[in-house]
C-alpha cells in the first residue's frame, strides 16, 4: 500500500508549487487514449501555470505528446490552454515552448523542477506563438509543430519543458509591480520503446455509513449508473488492472438473496465475469500488520453473518405435478437454504495468500503473517519500507515481500482522483517520469490509494497511461520471479496496537453484554465489522479519531439497559410492591433478571424477578415487598444481570422508609370509630323506638275528642 503519509506530503508539495505570486499545478483537458494516434500527434500532458488577480485566475496548461512522451526521431505537437477565469478579459500576448536539452538525472530532479522550478541547463526555444486575446471566464487554445530539425536528437530520457505567456495578466497595465508573464512547467519523456513491464493494482472498497455491512439502500446507490461501484468497474473494465476486492461487498449482495437490488445483482456479476487478475483483501480492509503486532493468534474474521439473513429471501418453489382445475400449478415453497459465510464472501478466481497492509511492518511481523495462511504469503509493501532493494519480489528472512513503487504509486493515485483532466494529466506525466527511473529492474509493481470516490474516466486513463511506456504483467509472474535478499527500513507504531487492544476489550464486554438478547449477533456482528474497518487500511489517518468515537459509541450500548434512579419510597403497610422502572434503549427486547437487597431485616423483598423488557421502552416492574417488626429508614438496591449472570448497567438504591406499626395503630382507631359509630347507632335507634312506642296513646286521643266535637256541632 502507498503510505497516507506519502500522498499527503506530494499533495502538500503540489499545493505550494509556484513563484512569487503563481501557483503551479497541472494542466489540460486531453485527448482520449482510444484515438488511435501517433505518440507525436497526441497532446495530453500539461501543467498548469495561474496567476492570481483580485478578480480571479489566468490558468495556463502545457501538453506535450501522449502523456508526455513522444518517440525518437518524430515532430513534437504541443498544445497550450489559456483559461481566464476572471472577469477581465485577457490582453493578447506571445506565448514561448521552451526544451532543456539537459536532461533530469533522477527522480529527486523531476521533483524539484516540477515542484520549485529548478534545474540545471540552457533552454531552447522550440516555438513562439501569438495568443490572442481572452475575454472574461473564456478559454483560448493554441497548438504548436515542432519538426524533428529543429527538435534535433534527444536520447532516452525526461527533459524539463517549460512554456511562457508573456504579457499575460489581468492586471492594470500601468502597475510596473504587477507580473506581466505566467510561466508553466512541465516534462518531455522520450522513450524509444515499451520495454519496462508494470502491474497496477486497484483496491476496490466501499465503506456503509454505519461502519458495518453496505444496506440495500446503499447498494442500490453505489451499484446505480452513476454510482461508484459502477465507477470502479467501468474504469477497469478493457484494461489488465490487478483487483483487490474487499469480501464484504459481495457478502452485503449476497446477504440479501431475492431481496438485493438488481443493480448490486448486475454488478456482482459484472465482476466475476472480468478477466482481471485479482485477490481479496482482508475483511474491511482490515491492516494485518496491527493485529501481527497486537499477537493475535489469527486475523480478525466476520462473525456469523445469520443475523443478516432473512429466509424469506432464500426460499425455493418447485411447481406441483398434481393435476388441478386451475390453469396452472401453484409453487410450493420448500425449506430456505441459508449459504455459509464462506459462500457468502467468496472472491470468483482469486488469487490466495497475499496481504496487502500498510507499510509499517517488521521482521517478526512477516513470520506472523505466514502462521495466519495454510499455504505460503506473500506481502505487498510500498519501496519506502524496504531499505536497499533491486527488485520488485524480494526474500526477508524466508518471507516473500512484493515491492511496490511508493513514489509513482502515490502520484498515480493522485491523478486517479482527479476529476480535472489538466490537473490529471501532469500527475500522470509526473508519475511516468519517476517510472523512467526504475534502477535497471523490471517488472514494476504500482498500487493505487484506497479511495471510494474515483470517477471511471479518471481511474481508466491513469491505468492506460502507463501503456506509453510499458507493457502489463500478471500477478502470478511477479510472485513466481526470483526473489533478491532486501532488508526492511521502518518501525512499527505500538500507538495503533494499543487502540486495538482496547477496541477488542470493549468488544468482549459487548460479547457478554449481548446475553440479554435472544439473537446475540444482532449485536455482535455489526460490532466486529466495524472493528475491521475501523483498523483499515484506508482509514489509517483517521485511526484513532474514529477509534475514541467508535469507544464512546459502544459505551452508550453498554449503558443502554439499566435501572433508572427510584425516588425516595414511604412503606406505611406491611406489605405492597415496590414500583421500580427499567430503561431499555435497544431496538431489540431483552431478557433480564432484577436482583432487590434490603439493607435491614425489618424489609422482606423478593429477591429475583425474571421480565422482558421492551425495544425503547422504560418497563414498570412491581416488586414485592413485607415489612417486619420495626420501622425506620433503611435501604434497597437495585441491580440487573442478563440471564446468564452477566451484570447489566449500573446498580441503583431507593431509600425506604418503614413505617409497618402505623398500619396497626390506624387499624386500631378505624376499629374505634367504627364501634363508637355502631354504639351511636343502637343509642339512636333504641331512642327512636322508645318515642315511637308511646306516640299512638295520645295521637288516639286527639283524634278521638276531635271526633266527638265534630258530631255534637251537627
Amino acid at each position: 500500500m502507498i503510505s497516507p503519509r506519502i500522498g499527503s506530503r506530494v499533495r502538500a508539495q503540489r499545493c505550494a508549487r509556484g513563484f512569487v505570486a503563481f501557483s503551479l499545478t497541472a494542466g489540460l483537458l486531453a485527448a482520449p487514449h482510444f484515438i488511435a494516434v501517433s505518440p507525436a500527434a497526441a497532446a495530453v500532458t500539461a501543467v498548469t501555470a495561474v496567476e492570481d488577480t483580485d478578480a480571479g485566475t489566468v490558468e495556463l496548461s502545457l501538453s506535450a505528446g501522449l502523456h508526455g512522451v513522444i518517440q525518437p526521431g518524430v515532430a513534437l505537437t504541443t498544445s497550450i490552454t489559456i483559461n481566464n477565469s476572471s472577469d477581465e478579459e485577457l490582453p493578447a500576448g506571445r506565448v514561448a515552448i521552451e526544451l532543456n536539452r539537459t536532461p533530469l538525472a533522477d527522480r529527486t530532479a523531476v521533483t524539484s523542477w516540477l515542484d520549485a522550478g529548478e534545474t540545471g541547463g540552457e533552454f531552447d526555444l522550440l516555438s513562439s506563438e501569438l495568443s490572442t486575446a481572452v475575454p472574461a471566464s473564456e478559454t483560448a487554445m493554441i497548438s504548436a509543430v515542432t519538426p524533428v530539425t529543429t527538435l534535433g536528437v534527444l536520447a532516452d530520457g525526461v527533459y524539463p519543458l517549460r512554456v511562457t505567456l508573456e504579457d499575460g495578466t489581468t492586471g492594470d497595465a500601468s502597475d510596473t509591480d504587477a507580473p506581466r508573464s505566467i510561466t508553466a512547467n512541465s516534462v518531455l519523456i522520450v522513450s524509444a520503446g515499451a520495454a519496462t513491464q508494470v502491474t497496477i493494482m486497484v483496491p476496490i472498497t466501499a465503506t456503509p455509513a454505519d461502519g458495518a455491512l453496505l444496506t440495500a439502500d446503499e447498494l442500490s446507490t453505489l451499484t446505480a449508473p452513476d454510482g461508484a461501484l459502477t465507477a470502479q468497474l467501468d474504469g477497469i473494465s478493457g484494461t489488465a488492472a490487478v483487483l483487490a476486492v474487499d469480501p464484504l461487498i459481495p457478502a452485503a449482495i449476497r446477504v440479501l438473496g431475492s431481496a438485493a437490488p438488481l443493480t448490486a445483482s448486475d454488478w456482482l456479476s459484472r465482476l466475476e465475469t472480468l478477466s482481471n487478475d485479482r485477490f481479496a483483501l482482508q475483511y474491511g480492509d482490515a491492516d494485518a500488520t496491527v493485529q501481527a503486532q497486537a499477537d493475535l493468534p489469527e486475523l480478525l474474521s466476520p462473525l456469523p453473518f445469520t443475523s443478516y439473513l432473512n429466509e424469506a429471501n432464500f426460499l425455493q418453489t418447485e411447481g406441483t405435478a398434481t393435476p388441478s382445475p386451475s390453469p396452472s400449478p401453484s409453487p410450493t415453497p420448500t425449506a430456505p437454504a441459508l449459504p455459509t459465510d464462506d459462500e457468502l464472501t467468496v472472491i470468483d478466481a482469486e488469487e490466495s495468500g497475499i496481504l496487502w497492509p500498510l507499510g509499517d511492518v517488521n521482521t517478526a511481523d512477516l513470520a506472523k503473517f505466514a502462521t495466519y495462511f495454510d499455504s505460503d504469503v506473500t506481502t505487498i509493501l510500498p519501496s519506502s519500507s524496504i531499505a536497499a532493494s533491486t527488485g520488485t519480489l524480494i526474500e526477508i528472512d524466508g518471507d516473500n515481500v512484493l515491492v511496490m513503487d511508493a513514489t509513482a504509486s502515490a502520484t498515480l493515485s493522485d491523478a486517479a482522483a482527479e476529476e480535472d483532466a489538466a490537473l490529471r494529466e501532469h500527475e500522470i506525466a509526473e508519475a511516468l517520469a519517476q517510472l523512467t527511473f526504475t534502477g535497471g529492474h523490471t517488472p514494476l509493481l504500482v498500487g493505487l490509494d484506497r479511495d471510494e470516490n474515483r470517477t471511471a474516466d479518471a481511474l481508466r486513463e491513469t491505468i492506460l497511461s502507463l501503456s506509453t511506456i510499458s507493457e502489463p504483467i500478471g500477478l502470478d509472474a511477479l510472485r513466481t520471479a526470483a526473489p533478491v535478499s532486501a532488508t526492511l527500513a521502518v518501525e512499527s507504531s505500538a500507538d495503533r496496537v494499543a487502540v486495538l487492544s482496547k477496541l477488542l476489550a470493549d468488544e468482549a464486554h459487548l460479547a457478554a453484554f449481548s446475553s440479554i438478547l435472544d439473537d446475540p449477533l444482532v449485536l455482535r456482528s455489526p460490532e466486529r465489522l466495524q472493528i475491521l474497518r475501523l483498523i483499515g487500511v484506508g482509514a489509517s489517518d483517521s485511526y484513532a479519531e474514529d477509534a475514541g468515537a467508535h469507544q464512546t459509541k459502544t459505551r452508550t450500548t453498554l449503558n443502554a439497559v439499566g435501572v433508572q434512579q427510584p425516588s425516595p419510597i414511604q412503606l406505611f403497610t406491611s406489605a405492597a410492591p415496590l414500583p421500580v422502572w427499567v430503561r431499555n434503549d435497544l431496538p431489540w427486547p431483552v431478557n433480564v433478571t432484577l436482583t432487590s437487597t434490603p439493607s435491614d431485616a425489618r424489609l422482606d423483598v423478593q429477591p429475583t424477578k425474571d421480565f422482558v423488557a421492551q425495544p425503547a421502552n422504560n418497563e414498570r416492574v412491581k416488586v414485592p415487598v413485607e415489612a417486619r417488626v420495626g420501622s425506620g429508614e433503611l435501604e434497597v438496591s437495585f441491580s440487573l444481570s442478563s440471564p446468564t449472570g452477566v451484570p447489566i448497567g449500573v446498580d441503583q438504591t431507593a431509600k425506604v422508609t418503614v413505617r409497618a406499626e402505623w398500619e396497626n395503630i390506624g387499624l386500631g382507631i378505624l376499629g374505634g370509630v367504627i364501634a363508637l359509630l355502631l354504639v351511636l347507632g343502637v343509642v339512636r335507634t333504641v331512642v327512636r323506638r322508645r318515642k315511637a312506642a308511646g306516640q299512638p296513646a295520645s295521637v288516639t286521643s286527639e283524634e278521638s275528642g276531635d271526633s266527638t266535637e265534630e258530631v255534637t256541632g251537627e
